[in-house]
């Protein structure tokens, strides 16, 4: 499949492998908010998703980096559903998700607006660390898919993980 610009109103240019895989994210994204009956289900997800990177105007260099942009419209997704949640017309009704990895507890709730502050933190600090735990977190990229992504050796990468996991560990317990 050609990365360029995909088109806005067919999804069907997706490769059923980048289907799949943005699929399988999506429901382990939903999976980590409790699959509760009022989160964005994992099709929904996948296909807001979709829209937004095809509205966008990003050229794509290869799979892995469509697979980081994607993450991240996910990421915005999720966040942007919290705020709407949260907000006092609506009840301010906050979900908690889990995301592994994080901290020594990996299966404790967090609250996804949390954890985009601390991810908005970190990327003041050290903004290629910010950009891993995205495609950690968000995106389901094991430690070698990201280090391609971002263009960097597997060490290296490695050890802004380890940076940003205790970063956002902390700023999450605090």
């Amino acid at each position: 499949m050609h990365y360029a610009r995909p088109m806005t109103d067919q999804l069907t240019q997706l490769d059923a492998e980048t289907y799949a895989h943005l699929r399988s994210l999506a429901t382990r994204i939903h999976a980590r908010q409790g699959g509760r009956s009022t989160t964005i289900q994992p099709t929904a997800l996948l296909h807001e998703a979709w829209m937004k990177v095809a509205n966008s105007s990003c050229e794509y260099n290869d799979r892995q980096h469509f697979l980081a942009v994607a993450a991240r419209a996910m990421r915005q997704i999720l966040v942007d559903r919290a705020r709407a949640r949260g907000s006092k017309k609506r009840g301010g009704e906050f979900r908690q998700v889990t995301l592994t990895g994080l901290g020594e507890k990996p299966d404790e709730l967090l609250d996804i607006l949390d954890l985009d502050a601390a991810l908005s933190q970190l990327e003041a600090v050290d903004e290629a660390a910010a950009r891993i735990a995205v495609l950690r977190t968000f995106g389901g990229m094991t430690a070698p898919e990201a280090a391609e992504a971002m263009g960097m050796s597997l060490r290296s990468l490695q050890r802004s993980w380890r940076f940003a996991r205790v970063f956002l560990a902390q700023k999450l317990t605090a």
